[in-house]
């Protein structure tokens, strides 16, 4: 299969800052890029300079830093924007402007045709200092689909090297992602980007969609996080390119000690049971399954967790069987009768029934109590 033609431009540092509640340090923020430049993410959104004086230092720190990836900065279509982001040397600059009817007369009160000359105006401006221009459409899902190629006809004559859209309120399910997507590369004449948030539990799935569809530029953040219910994830994301694109660049070993750096930080907990990089995305509790994964672990898991820098871990419950308690007290060191583990499975058993956990020091409780019952 030929692989996809695909890059990561991971947007934490801006779009997952904006999580209600989270601010990176500079030292954060560097230490994160450091992470993502040794999965080989291409472009690291770094921040939004014009936003605060240490929002600028931060950018310009990750940009003198000598990764390999390209260092893009945020800008609203506005010279001062523009001249932060440009004062840090970035690679790249990313404008963006409303192009839906409902935010440009919320924003701008102005005729959406005035928005779009005074934006090309800026993009010109940019190119005049020898920096490379992403144009984002912000709310493209719910754009005028006739207005919203007139917006990337147009940022394509004055010279956009790339074009963005973005599905800002999470709006599109994979289907209606696909067919626009598909549209918009057939039309646009430049590479698509495709920034997906996830308001109703589709950013993944509507970037991936994307990307099959022929977007170049797919966005991410670490762990999910951004406004509302975040962002496309960048783990899911490149394992998904790993598995069905044919994408396999990227050092995924990485995704899980990066997610680790990145829940501390931002202090937004994962769910336990999120995939690929969640505590329960490689836990087994059930006999049957654990039983067939001690023979193959391609029956119950879709890919091993070393990929992703992950652990396999057999958790003991209800659910669980004698090969796989077998296995976990074997791996404890110690050695049972096979009536002395008929025993500790039914106490595991009970236990579970409680909602009790059993830990590795519980377990070896109810292993010294099965030895020192007397046969009956």
């Amino acid at each position: 299969m030929k692989p996809w033609n695909v890059e990561i431009c991971d947007v934490t540092l801006r779009d997952g800052e904006q999580t209600p509640g989270v601010a990176f340090s500079c030292e954060e923020k560097t230490e994160i890029a450091r992470m993502l430049d040794a999965v080989g993410v291409e472009v690291i959104e770094a921040g939004f300079p014009a936003v605060s004086p240490n929002e600028k230092q931060c950018v310009a720190a990750i940009t003198k830093l000598g990764l390999s990836a390209r260092i893009c900065g945020f800008a609203r279509a506005r010279k001062p924007d523009v001249d932060a982001a440009i004062d840090c040397d970035v690679d790249m600059v990313s404008i963006f402007i409303p192009t839906s009817d409902l935010h440009i007369r919320l924003k701008f009160k102005k005729p959406r045709e005035q928005v779009l000359e005074e934006a090309l105006l800026i993009i010109d401006y940019v190119n005049d200092h020898g920096v490379p221009v992403r144009f984002a459409a912000e709310d493209a899902s719910r754009t005028d689909p006739v207005f919203l190629k007139e917006v990337y006809r147009r940022a394509v004559d004055h010279g956009a090297a790339l074009l963005s859209f973005a599905d800002t309120v999470g709006y599109l399910i994979p289907t209606e992602m696909h067919r626009i997507m598909a549209d918009l590369v057939a039309s646009a004449g430049r590479p698509l980007c495709a920034h997906c948030h996830n308001d109703m539990g589709c950013a993944v799935a509507n970037t991936i969609t994307a990307a099959e569809a022929g977007a170049f530029q797919l966005h991410t953040t670490v762990n999910g996080i951004g406004e509302r219910a975040g962002n496309a994830s960048l783990d899911e994301v490149l394992v998904a390119l790993r598995l069905k694109g044919g994408v396999e660049r990227y050092d995924l070993s990485y995704l899980t000690p990066l997610s680790r750096l990145v829940e501390r930080y931002s202090g937004i907990s994962l769910p336990r049971n999120k995939p690929v990089v969640g505590e329960l995305a490689f836990s087994h509790e059930s006999g049957i399954h654990i039983a067939a994964i001690l023979d193959d672990p391609s029956t119950y898991e879709c890919f091993p967790p070393e990929l992703v820098g992950g652990e396999r871990h057999f958790i003991l419950g209800k659910h669980t069987g004698k090969k796989a308690l077998e296995h976990v007290v074997s791996s404890l060191g110690c050695e049972l009768s096979d009536k002395q583990i008929c025993r500790v499975l039914d106490l595991v058993k009970e236990h579970s029934e409680h909602k009790c956990n059993i830990t590795p020091v519980v377990l070896r409780k109810l292993i010294k109590k099965a030895k020192e019952e007397k046969p009956k």
